[in-house]
């Protein structure tokens, strides 16, 4: 039962701080290490089932960013293929399509240089939760500077779009929220909340894809596949796909009137409490 619990929570911990500029990695990690306290087992290193577990929450909330944003994705896709047959890109859907390429690729470097150092974190939520206060600093700083730009874009540029990408690479490390990160980085751009807001969430699709095909291969035991609790698994990837895509639907519409200085707070106040926490856990 305590099983059940645990993937349930981690479901709905996944949907909602995947897109919530809160850090989603941060809060499996500390869902994961209180739930073994709470439990009275020791904590362990991350184990195979752990990694397929991530894994898959991860999907849940990446089908749910295909199915809200399944229109937009369809016209960039097409917007794209009709820019390589005719080399012409000045379609704004056709430079998006290559901004998430490229940004892709930017990412993917950026990830690879500290990827030995997220991976670490992963058992240190003393460290993960200093990270967050980090964040919390950041998204607030954004707010800040975007408070006094007058003109703020509506629209992507290439030089956003690449230190949104450079972001998305350094939120590889556990605490540092990837949609914080990339929308903070956007802000800081100059493109407006709901601008830069869409592109983070377009930019997730290929690096959530991709870590979720590539990462299990490296770290999974294959042969132990068999032996997991795949019905607990689908249990928790549907829980974060429906409450990702109801956290999608809400936070464009909060971003719409609000602003990022309530999820700076919460990620300063939360980082704090937990590092403190784990520092003598």
């Amino acid at each position: 039962m305590l099983a059940l619990i645990k993937v349930i929570a981690m479901g709905i911990v996944q949907g909602l701080s995947e897109f919530l500029p809160i850090s989603s990695s941060a809060h499996l990690v500390f869902t994961s290490h209180i739930l073994q306290i709470i439990s009275g087992n020791p904590v362990p290193d991350e184990s195979s089932y752990d990694i397929v577990l991530s894994m898959m929450l991860h999907i849940g909330t990446l089908i749910a960013v295909f199915i809200f944003f399944y229109k937009e994705i369809v016209e960039i896709w097409n917007a794209l293929i009709n820019g390589i047959k005719s080399r012409d890109y000045s379609d704004y859907n056709a430079k998006l399509g290559l901004y998430i390429i490229l940004g892709t690729l930017v990412t993917i470097v950026v990830a690879l240089c500290i990827d030995n150092t997220a991976e670490t974190l992963m058992t240190r939520p003393d460290v993960v939760g200093f990270l967050l206060i980090i964040t919390g600093i950041y998204l607030f700083g954004a707010e800040k500077y975007s408070d006094v730009v007058k003109e703020k874009e509506e629209k992507i540029s290439l030089k956003t779009a690449i230190i949104m990408s450079i972001a998305q690479g350094l939120a590889a490390l556990p605490g540092f929220s990837r949609s914080g990160w990339t929308i903070a980085s956007g802000l800081f751009s100059k493109a407006s909340r709901i601008a830069a807001a869409r592109y983070s969430f377009l930019l997730s699709i290929p690096i959530i894809l991709g870590a979720s095909i590539v990462y299990p291969l490296k770290e999974v035991n294959m042969s132990e596949l068999a032996s997991y609790n795949w019905v607990y698994i689908m249990i928790g990837t549907i829980v974060s796909a429906i409450v990702g895509y109801i956290c999608i639907k809400y936070f464009l519409q909060f971003l719409s009137k609000f602003s990022l200085r309530i999820f700076a707070y919460y990620c300063m106040v939360v980082g704090f409490i937990t590092t403190l926490f784990f520092a003598f856990a």
